[in-house]
């Protein structure tokens, strides 16, 4: 596959951040069994891959605006650009030593995704995208599933945890999906389970309570890999609510209409 230039920097950014992960997963299991436990030390694992990226990105083009989750956000005087970097999404799976992590990296062109680059180190798979361009994953072009029935369908989800999100209304949703599909998957990493969407290993996903740099590079995959991404109302507004509904074109319409099912009277 052809890349572009700036397609190029984001996935040496990404390898780069990714071997720094990855050295540091090596540690997170002999840290599990101390008192003080791992957190401290995955913060700063989490930190130095959002510096690896930040500095390897600026580095290209100095001019961008950067947003990543680790710091705060940098304008830049281009206007136009501007790059949504997650450098841990599923910093969860990570602290406990499990291998479903990722470096996320999206490019935003005036308001629009243009490029995007997910990289699980801990797999050695590389996500690639680029608007116009199809999905890749290493070198392989994807697609989305095509199954067009709910009930033969894999759906993805996240699942609201301590202190986030509306507990009772994913409950009621959780519900209503479980009943009409084959299985139900919650691995834990946002920006992966998209990915896994654009590959074909789930049919759909849904999940609310997310920021811009755990989506971006995703939503632009699935369009990519011919799939359909919107929010949970089927708006294109994943950004300013924070949610996202996702599948190919026949699942993505029928998890919509399953997650909004009202709540039945008893």
């Amino acid at each position: 596959m052809a890349r572009s230039a700036l397609l190029n920097v984001m996935v040496q950014a990404a390898l780069k951040a990714g071997k720094s992960l990855a050295r540091d997963f090596g540690e997170v299991q002999n840290l599990q069994v101390s008192v003080k436990g791992p957190g401290d030390f995955v913060s700063q694992a989490d930190f130095r891959a959002e510096k690896i990226v930040r500095e390897e990105l600026l580095k290209a083009r100095p001019t961008y605006g950067f947003l990543g989750e680790e710091s705060e956000e940098i304008k830049g005087t281009d206007g136009a650009h501007r790059w949504i970097v997650d450098p841990l999404d599923g910093t969860t799976n990570f602290l406990h030593g499990i291998p479903q992590f990722a470096v996320s990296i999206a490019l935003e062109r005036n308001g629009e995704i243009v490029a995007g680059v997910i990289f699980n180190p801990a797999t050695d798979e590389l996500y690639t995208s680029e608007k116009g361009g199809g999905a890749f994953l290493n070198d392989r072009r994807i697609r989305v599933g095509a199954r067009k029935v709910l009930s033969d369908c894999v759906i993805g989800c996240g699942v609201p945890h301590l202190g986030r999100g509306q507990h009772g209304k994913f409950l009621v949703e959780l519900r209503h999906v479980m009943n009409e599909v084959s299985g139900v998957r919650r691995m834990g990493a946002a920006a992966l389970d998209l990915a896994y969407v654009a590959a074909g290993r789930l049919d759909g996903f849904w999940e609310a309570q997310l920021n811009a740099w755990d989506i971006a590079a995703g939503v632009l995959l699935i369009k990519e890999a011919g799939g359909f991404v919107s929010d949970m109302k089927g708006a294109q507004e994943m950004f300013e609510n924070g949610t996202v509904l996702a599948g190919n074109e026949y699942i993505r319409k029928a998890l919509e209409e399953v997650v909004n099912r009202p709540v039945p009277q008893t």
